[in-house]
């Protein structure tokens, strides 16, 4: 995690767990607003007003009067990810309530009296605290209104911004800003006089819905598809409706704001900290904890969410909902252990990563994935010099003198901080599973003018469940975060925005490759990240030397990507070559991580490869940035 034809946006998909822009107010827009438009000439601007009077004349008039609450089920579908959700709202006071699952995300959002909230799935709930989410879903409540037929309910300034035309449809477009929200459009078809598409700036992408498949629900037409899509070219999301209806009585209290959880964790007796000892392999930080009883080894990913592999699942006994095979599907782990902190009843998603472990990371020991369910909890330090990582007691917590605090921005969704890449100013999510230095989404890397600096290579960086990650690779001269300068990290621009990142309002991921250059602490119960430097804080953020990215596969190593003109290149190797021996060492006894090492050995090194095919390849290890 990721908001008509009166609609709203994407509270309540996976975005949605990260901007809430509002939810599902597939109300009753009804249908279409293009990607590039041609202004039309023609007589004096039409009366905006009139324009949404006609369009609400043909959706069902005089029937929308008498709406006053709203009841929906969808499905919803982004890339890889398939999810559900349900939204009920009172169509008068614009007050909303959804929750929503969408692969490994799930939670709730909502807008009440004191405005939009959010829920993680463990329960936790607050204040969005995200300023352009809280425009967003202001935006959504007044939508959730109909208030631009019903002006009494809301405040806005209403124009009418051009006629354009787009696909071989002429539309008015209106241009509505509520009062505490941001600018959003409505195209209106000229002949239909139905809402076909709405487009809305996000924080940094411009988002437009397209409504189709209308059916008439009491009398009303409302869509029932949704198709968005963003003009930097992330997943587009895909909204079905399952079911909707309206006046149906609404459960008591659905609608307002859970109070918080009791606090769900307990310390050792006289004891406000733990530690536990932690590996980092391959840039990744793994723990043993123990689940249900059972040792197992997870991934520390404050970017993420608890995952459970379905095997580990059923090992354990953790309960789970039913689902079909390949599904995620959530559950329930009674007790999580980790260094003597109990963590009751805690909130996982089953998901089989097992495929993807052993191929993108060589290990078959992987149980799951620790998320930032855990970093909400407790304090959270990190010393990757000692291999440490130490729990703390949050309202026993005192900050050590001398490290650098940043207050951390949105802070109930992954930890995000302000930074400046080279000047340019950001927010960046504290990606403890990123192997990563510095990576940066498309969307910001255009809007900033960075993409258009020259980069030094294009690669493979990684790798997500659906295949490899591509991006611009090239070494920045500082990232700032407060008053602290990180030289030259090695610096990857996504070629397209995704998943990778897990947030699609960041500028960018802050990966183990500079979090490894501190101590860190995790204050998120304080909303704060606390840095220290330790002795690699001046080391060089070395990069591949070889120009290749390599995976377990059956037969040994394989070349997934070569670098055009890179030392791999140069020695003659190919994607899909496969890598049987390195230096005359049989890959089958060496880890994956341990040959990713190798290859980032020193300048001028040569190491030879032995092929599957036979052949041997030398190649000489240099500097590719």
């Amino acid at each position: 995690m990721r908001q008509g034809a009166a609609g709203g946006s994407r509270a309540w998909w996976p975005s949605a767990v990260r901007r809430r822009g509002g939810v599902f107010a597939l109300l009753a827009l009804l249908a279409a607003a293009p990607h590039a438009a041609a202004q039309l000439g023609g007589p004096p601007l039409p009366d905006p007003h009139v324009v949404l009077a006609q369009a609400k004349a043909a959706s069902g008039g005089a029937a929308w009067d008498a709406l006053r609450t709203q009841h929906s089920k969808v499905t919803l579908m982004v890339g890889p990810l398939t999810g559900h959700a349900e939204r009920w709202s009172d169509i008068v006071s614009g007050h909303f309530a959804v929750v929503f699952t969408l692969g490994p995300a799930r939670g709730a959002a909502g807008y009440d009296a004191q405005g939009p909230w959010v829920q993680d799935a463990a329960g936790e709930t607050q204040d969005e605290p995200d300023t352009a989410a809280r425009e967003l879903a202001v935006n959504a409540s007044y939508r959730d209104r109909l208030a631009f037929w019903y002006p009494e309910r809301a405040r806005a300034r209403i124009t009418y911004k051009e006629r354009a035309e787009a696909d071989g449809a002429v539309f008015d477009v209106i241009r509505i800003t509520p009062e505490g929200g941001r600018p959003f459009e409505l195209w209106i078809n000229t002949e239909t006089h139905l809402v076909e598409r709405l487009v809305e700036r996000e924080a940094i992408a411009v988002r437009t819905e397209r409504y189709m498949d209308l059916r008439e629900v009491q009398g009303v037409l409302v869509p029932f598809r949704m198709r968005a899509s963003r003009d930097r070219g992330q997943h587009d999301e895909l909204v079905t409706v399952d079911s909707m209806t309206f006046d149906a009585p609404l459960p008591p209290g659905r609608l307002t704001r859970p109070p918080p959880p009791a606090p769900d964790f307990t310390f050792p007796p006289g004891r406000d900290s733990v530690e536990v000892p932690f590996d980092f392999v391959d840039g990744h930080v793994f723990v043993h904890a123990l689940v249900d009883g059972r040792r197992v080894r997870l991934l520390v990913d404050s970017g993420g969410s608890n995952v459970l592999l379905p095997d580990v699942a059923a090992a354990v006994g953790a309960r789970t909902a039913a689902g079909a095979a390949g599904d995620t599907t959530p559950a329930r782990v009674t007790r999580l252990n980790l260094g003597g902190v109990v963590f009751e009843r805690q909130a996982f998603t089953t998901l089989d990563l097992a495929a993807f472990l052993q191929r993108a990371e060589g290990a078959d020991d992987i149980g799951g994935v620790l998320g930032a369910e855990i970093f909400r909890r407790v304090v959270v330090s990190l010393d990757y010099t000692r291999l440490r990582a130490t729990l703390h007691d949050p309202d026993r917590y005192r900050p050590k003198s001398g490290a650098a605090t940043l207050p951390l921005v949105a802070p109930f969704k992954t930890p995000r901080v302000e930074g400046r890449i080279d000047g340019t100013p950001g927010v960046f999510r504290v990606d403890t599973g990123s192997r990563g230095s510095l990576t940066l989404s498309p969307s910001f890397a255009a809007a900033s003018g960075i993409a258009d600096r020259p980069h030094g290579i294009t690669a493979v960086i990684g790798a997500r469940v659906t295949g490899p990650v591509h991006a611009s690779v090239w070494r920045a001269a500082a990232l700032t975060l407060g008053d602290i300068d990180v030289a030259g990290p090695i610096t990857a621009v996504l070629t397209r925005d995704s998943a990778v990142l897990g947030d699609g309002d960041a500028a960018g991921s802050i990966g183990n490759g500079i979090l490894r250059r501190f101590n860190v602490v995790f204050d998120l119960p304080h909303r704060s990240l606390h840095l220290e430097r330790n002795a690699a804080f001046a080391a060089p953020d070395v990069y591949d030397r070889a120009g290749l990215w390599i995976e377990r596969s059956e037969h040994g190593l394989a070349i997934v990507d070569v670098v055009q003109d890179g030392p791999a290149a140069v020695a003659g190797l190919a994607a899909g070559d496969v890598i049987v021996a390195i230096d005359g060492v049989r890959v089958a006894a060496t880890s994956l991580a341990a040959a990713r090492d190798k290859l980032r050995g020193a300048p001028g090194r040569t190491i030879r490869l032995t092929l599957e095919s036979g052949a041997s390849k030398i190649l000489t290890l240099r500097d590719l940035l």
